[in-house]
């Protein structure tokens, strides 16, 4: 007799399209109405691509969070970070920042001078990773890694490669710390090569296309760029398979939940309406702190 095969079923959800910050294209496969809840996981919005004519790029100014973290990946153009705690910086194609907002930062991420005056090709990623209740309040952090600093590794036969931001693949983990248990990891397949990659059985895990067409999951569902791939529960590994002549390129991010109430109003998440109506008195009272005006744009 035959062992079933126990790896997770995919299913497939095409991201919305919209606008976010001061006006910028936005990919975005969660929260809308086909999938509100990802458990751990907030939000996910793909920016871009697109093309950018000089001084026509948009970011999203002043804004504040409390109660989770973003995870920004960028793949092409620049952008510049700052923050009411004095943080500042630049991430250019392939960097990641990974902050953890806690009680309460002013953040603001904006093109760079640079880019904005010469334009260009602006594609990247953010996620929105919840915090455990214990960690809501914890003290903002950041974790910032230049491309060159994110661990790489490629499978044997060299058809497969990924860049390890969180978790671990092909034997090499990430350098990044996180709160609550997640992976985060930027697959590349090229033609006719096959990953058949473990992930903890209780983790809730779903791949994003960034390019290119391919099969997940059990069934082989077929999924192609700005597509979403869910992956069910009950399997110890996913599989994903490059038929075509073309490399494809997603991320395979997954977590473990948190299973708590989540009290969500914009930018801020917490586990009860009483303690968004605090984090909103202390955004109004300044409690969040303002942006320094010193803090002046990395040219």
């Amino acid at each position: 007799m035959s062992t079933p095969d126990t790896r997770p079923v995919a299913r497939v959800f095409t991201a919305a399209q919209t606008q976010e910050g001061a006006g910028f294209h936005v990919n975005r496969p969660f929260p809308t109405r086909m999938m509100m809840d990802f458990d751990p996981f907030l939000l996910l919005d793909e920016m871009g691509p697109m093309q950018v004519a000089p001084g026509d790029a948009k970011g999203a100014p002043d804004h504040p969070h409390r109660g989770f973290e973003t995870v920004t990946y960028l793949l092409a153009g620049e952008m510049e970070h700052r923050d009411s705690q004095g943080h500042a910086g630049k991430l250019t194609p392939g960097d990641v920042q990974w902050m953890t907002a806690g009680a309460g930062v002013i953040h603001s991420e904006e093109p760079s001078h640079a880019f904005q005056q010469r334009g260009g090709e602006m594609h990247g990623f953010q996620l929105w990773v919840n915090l455990p209740s214990t960690d809501k309040m914890m003290t903002p952090r950041y974790q910032e890694l230049p491309a060159a600093g994110i661990p790489t590794a490629t499978s044997d036969d060299g058809k497969v490669s990924v860049r390890v931001i969180a978790g671990e693949a092909l034997g090499t983990r990430a350098a990044i710390e996180t709160r609550t248990p997640i992976l985060y990891q930027h697959f590349t397949l090229q033609p006719q090569a096959l990953l058949d990659h473990p992930v903890p059985t209780d983790f809730n895990v779903f791949a994003y296309v960034v390019d290119g067409e391919g099969h997940f999951g059990a069934e082989s569902t077929p999924a192609k760029a700005h597509q979403m791939v869910v992956f069910g529960t009950d399997g110890e590994g996913v599989t994903v398979r490059n038929d075509g002549d073309k490399p494809l390129s997603f991320l395979l991010i997954g977590g473990k939940p948190l299973g708590e109430p989540v009290a969500r109003y914009g930018p801020f998440v917490m586990n009860t309406e009483g303690e968004i109506r605090q984090a909103i008195l202390d955004f109004q009272a300044g409690r969040m702190g303002h942006i320094p005006a010193s803090v002046s744009r990395t040219s």
